[in-house]
């Protein structure tokens, strides 16, 4: 009797049976009966090729086999369509035999022996090597296997080859192998053959299913990346960093993202959030509200807006409820401050600069998509040598450990990390996960807080009266002589000069002039109208419209932003290497 088959954790085991048992007739059926039954779930028990293979392996041998080979096309074939006949075959899994393992891909000859078996639907029987009958089946052994390969099949050894079809194709070949025996027990009696001819038929099957899983993987997986940043914005003041883990290839995709997206004054919003579930259609509500957190971001609202407008796009995405978790942080450089909001996101962990690390005890919030939910800022001290992770809950949970301990797991990590760039803080926070226990995807947002110094930035309120243009333009040029940036004075008090002027037309409340020092000198210009300015050609008659045409001729960038309360119209020069001005620290 064959030994007992080892079944995999949580799948019954296939029942084994003797080959000629000298039991009645009877209990010999239903014995088999009962290994079909188990060795069929268990081929079937897999979506993943590489599983499905050993499973295969596993209820073939011994119980019926002494050792296996399976060939497939080479290279694996798109099911969905038909893909014509096999043009090569290569080994992909042995059991039992190091037969082949070198053989490499085989080609199918258009009329062979290879690509007749390929195309039959009942296999041919099986032969005993040194029999007259091996004659018939050896050029097939050759192709499939080589003539080195065959020539170490001993005499007496049986053969059984079966050809593998999926729903539209053929897919391969299944050679079974008993090795040499005295008795006629060896070989492969009808009954024996008609039940491996069922398990191929089975794994056929398995395999087709198998591929359409890995293809609709694939494109899944494709479609979430393609959604989310390749690179992020390094705006100043603030390094970043990001990794992106897609979950085991046996799991479905599912909907984490992240974002970086630069705000007026220098500032730059952090998001990372989770949509519940795992298909496309998670990946496809994680590209929407990915697009909508970027347009809100845009109106330079605060965080917990931004999540309550998320909360209301998400609930108008269809007829299903889709639900996702989120964390919206926005950083200031300047103030060296972060205000945060959750949406029943896992919690951020904040690094001091003396290294001590921490979750952030932030008002949970509901996910996005419960509705009628309300969100709460918080704003927190973000001193320069500090840095804040966003994660998502794949990197802190997985099967065999509880959230709890997943994220004081990350705390103590990160708190003994020795540097906190955020290249090394993603590193870090991937060392907790064990290997061959993560099911879920993985988001991760790493940002180190440089901020920019006091003495880098010139900040003035002025009143919208008719000679504050001409005060702009000198307390500018007082900034510049400061910097030892006298050279960019005219082109600088020229478009502050206009910013301004334009500004003062409409305000009823004061224009604010910022002047920001980094790798860039960037001016920013303030009032409370929120209509947008566009630059237009004015006419030869025309007395205004050319200011903006002077600041998009003068500067090497410019733009305007809608705050909550009006606007921000901005342009930024590139300073030379030999100014000495200090570029982005860390950089």
């Amino acid at each position: 009797m064959r030994d007992h088959l080892k079944p995999e954790a949580g799948q019954p085991p296939a029942v084994p049976f003797q080959r000629h048992p000298p039991a009645p007739e009877r209990p010999r059926l239903a014995e088999r009966l009962v290994y079909l039954d188990g060795a069929a779930r268990r081929i079937n028990s897999s979506l993943d090729l590489r599983a499905t293979l050993r499973n295969l392996g596993r209820v073939l041998v011994p119980a019926l086999a002494d050792a296996l080979v399976v060939q497939l096309r080479d290279p694996l074939p798109d099911v969905e369509r038909d893909p014509g006949r096999p043009q090569a075959l290569r080994i992909h899994h042995t059991h039992g035999t190091r037969l082949g393992r070198r053989s490499g891909r085989r080609p199918v000859a258009p009329d062979g022996p290879l690509a007749r078996a390929l195309a039959a639907r009942v296999p041919d029987g099986p032969v005993v090597i040194g029999t007259p009958a091996a004659a018939l089946l050896r050029p097939l052994l050759a192709e499939l296997l080589g003539a080195r390969a065959l020539g170490r099949l001993a005499a007496g050894t049986a053969v059984l080859a079966l050809p593998l079809h999926g729903r539209r194709a053929s897919l391969g070949m299944l050679l079974l192998i008993r090795r040499p025996d005295k008795e006629a027990a060896a070989w492969f009696d009808p009954a024996d053959t008609a039940t491996a001819g069922h398990l191929a038929t089975q794994a056929g099957l398995a395999i087709d299913t198998a591929l359409r899983y890995s293809r609709e993987w694939e494109i899944a997986d494709e479609l979430q990346r393609s959604m989310l940043p390749a690179h992020l914005p390094q705006p100043h003041g603030v390094r970043l960093a990001h990794r992106y883990l897609p979950g085991e290839r046996g799991a479905q995709v599912g909907g984490d993202w992240y974002d970086s997206i630069p705000l007026p004054g220098n500032r730059v919003a952090l998001i990372v959030g989770d949509v519940m579930g795992h298909s496309l259609t998670s990946a496809a509500v994680m590209g929407q509200l990915r697009t909508s957190a970027q347009t809100l971001a845009g109106l330079d609202l605060a965080p917990h807006e931004v999540l309550y407008h998320l909360d209301d796009q998400a609930q108008r995405l269809g007829r299903e409820q889709h639900l996702a978790t989120c964390v919206y942080a926005v950083y200031d450089p300047i103030a060296n401050r972060v205000v945060v909001a959750n949406a029943g996101h896992v919690p951020p962990v904040l690094v001091g600069p003396d290294g001590h690390s921490r979750l952030l005890e932030l008002p949970s919030g509901a996910p996005i998509g419960v509705g009628g939910v309300d969100f709460e800022s918080v704003e927190l001290a973000a001193p320069p040598g500090s840095a804040l992770l966003l994660f998502t809950d794949g990197l802190v949970e997985t099967r065999r450990r509880p959230l709890s301990t997943g994220l004081e797991l990350l705390r103590s990590r990160l708190g003994t990390a020795h540097r906190h760039s955020p290249e090394h803080l993603c590193q870090e926070a991937l060392r907790i996960l064990p290997p061959g226990d993560r099911m879920d995807d993985i988001a991760l947002l790493a940002a180190s807080f440089d901020g920019i110094p006091a003495e880098d930035v010139a900040y003035w309120y002025l009143q919208p009266r008719h000679e504050t243009p001409s005060r702009a333009r000198r307390l500018a040029a007082h900034a510049l002589r400061r910097w030892g940036l006298e050279h960019l004075a005219e082109s600088t008090e020229l478009m502050v000069s206009e910013l301004v002027t334009n500004a003062i037309r409409h305000a009823t409340r004061p224009v604010t002039l910022r002047l920001v020092r980094t790798s860039l000198l960037r001016c920013e210009v303030g009032d409370d109208n929120a209509e947008l300015p566009r630059a237009r050609r004015a006419g030869p008659e025309d007395e205004r419209g050319r200011g903006l045409h002077i600041v998009s001729r003068c500067a090497d960038r410019w733009g305007a932003t809608r705050l909550g309360g009006g606007k921000v119209v901005w342009f930024e020069q590139r300073l030379p290497a030999r100014s000495g001005i200090r570029a982005r620290q860390g950089a």
